[in-house]
């Protein structure tokens, strides 16, 4: 699905960055633009930042 319309960014590309290293907003917007524009995918775009935070927490978590 679109995240960030002004700069055509899916869910798939942020994850895909995510998982790459990009670790932080500022990078993200650096990178795909995101949170450049009007700003209206500011909130899915963390929401999607904080799931991938914590998804590898929990597989940190179940390694140990």
């Amino acid at each position: 699905m679109y995240v960030c319309v002004c700069h055509a960014v899916t869910d798939k590309q942020l994850q895909e960055a995510i998982s790459q290293g990009t670790n932080n907003l500022r990078d993200l917007r650096r990178q795909l633009g995101v949170v450049s524009s009007c700003g209206k995918c500011g909130c899915c775009v963390r929401d999607i930042l904080q799931q991938s935070r914590q998804a590898s927490a929990t597989e940190v978590s179940n390694v140990a």
